[in-house]
């Protein structure tokens, strides 16, 4: 995954450089830019988000457009959940609403597989929704 010295943190990892790939991960979700976070992907990542399943950096970035159009306001936290080799383990939590502004907190897990590149080549992601009011938001 680069970062912006433009150095690209390697398997297998440490826990700082776990560290670190899940605060660039937060951003890049964060930025609600889809070009970034297939950047930090192999051409042909497989991911599996909910029930969607999803190929290669085309599909993930039309994946992301659709999820950012739909999930409004969208914002991120994740934490490092566990590391070996080339996989980590990851805990977030997000906030949204949809157009008819009804508030969401999703709760998730990502597990994610690294080439020897640091670029993710599998993503699997079990995530629960929420519904909250907007005054009962925690990631303001």
């Amino acid at each position: 995954m680069k970062i912006e010295e433009e150095r690209i943190i390697l398997p297998p990892f440490t826990m700082e450089s776990a560290v670190k790939i899940v605060q660039i991960s937060e951003n890049y979700w964060n930025a609600k830019d889809p070009e970034k976070v297939c950047s930090a992907c192999t051409i042909d990542s497989d991911w599996r988000d909910r029930t969607e399943f999803i190929n290669g950096q085309e599909e993930i970035k039309h994946f992301l457009i659709k999820k950012w159009k739909k999930e409004l306001d969208f914002k991120l936290v994740k934490k490092l959940w566990g590391f070996r080799n080339n996989r980590m383990a990851i805990s977030f939590e997000c906030e949204w609403h949809n157009c008819n502004g009804q508030w969401y907190h999703s709760y998730g897990n990502e597990l994610l597989e690294f080439d020897g590149n640091g670029l993710i080549v599998k993503r699997n992601a079990s995530i629960n929704d929420l519904p909250i009011a907007e005054a009962e938001r925690k990631l303001i």
